[in-house]
């Protein structure tokens, strides 16, 4: 049986534990799988001073730090600006990327030049009332992120999340190159029922595109299928990830 490395890499608001389970299932195939917790999403931070560029550096140094190699990089969300960041110091390290609904940023541009203008005035308004830090509201949650669960689960998910750093989202990316020109394989894996962002400026094909060359992978499940289905979930990396 083939055994790859993945690093699993946390949308805003999520911790590397929010992972956990996804993880478990591919361990239990014989993989190795890293789920970090990124500079910006851990307790007791100063959420005025972070930045984009904090929270990648992170990436970049734990990858170096458990010197890691031939990765399957996965970035869930916003994780998907973390994951283009490090491949593009990093590629050496790196043998896929793989986006699971995640922001495909071009060089220069934000997470929130990716979403509706609605979203940026919700941000913006959300940290000048938090000191610069982003927390969703429960009720955008519940229905836009995990509308694929139950009250329950959806109310015990949202108590694992943690307030976001307001810069992490606006923050241009400054990359070398249009992550396409990469020489590394990429995937993408898109979530039918996801509606995080609205159907009528999606994920795929207006985001996932963008990766040039890439291999495709749908399941059913919201944007938080990694709390309501981690099963089918550790699958669908598996089949985004082999070679």
């Amino acid at each position: 049986m083939t055994t790859d490395t993945y690093v699993l890499v946390h949308g805003a608001w999520h911790t590397g534990d929010t992972f956990e389970s996804t993880a478990a299932h591919l361990r239990e195939q014989g993989h190795t799988v890293h789920c970090p917790t990124l500079v910006g999403n851990r307790p007791q931070e100063d959420y005025r001073t972070i930045n984009l560029q904090d929270s990648i550096d992170s990436l970049v140094q734990y990858l170096e730090q458990h010197d890691l190699h031939q990765v399957r990089l996965l970035g869930h969300s916003y994780g998907g600006m973390l994951i283009s960041g490090a491949a593009d110091r990093v590629a050496h390290r790196l043998q896929r990327l793989i986006y699971l609904n995640a922001f495909v940023p071009l060089p220069g541009e934000s997470l929130a030049d990716m979403t509706p203008p609605h979203y940026r005035e919700l941000f913006q308004s959300l940290a000048e009332a938090n000191q610069g830090a982003i927390m969703l509201p429960y009720p955008i949650w519940r229905e836009n992120f995990i509308n694929d669960a139950d009250a329950t689960l959806a109310q015990r998910a949202f108590d694992q999340l943690h307030p976001q750093p307001y810069r992490c989202l606006t923050d241009a990316l400054a990359l070398n190159q249009p992550t396409a020109t990469l020489m590394l394989g990429k995937s993408y894996i898109n979530c039918r029922q996801d509606t995080a962002l609205p159907h009528s400026l999606p994920w795929h094909p207006r985001l996932s595109e963008r990766l040039g060359l890439f291999r495709y992978v749908e399941m059913d499940g919201s944007h938080e299928v990694l709390f309501t289905n981690p099963t089918a979930l550790a699958q669908a990396i598996v089949i985004a990830g082999r070679d």
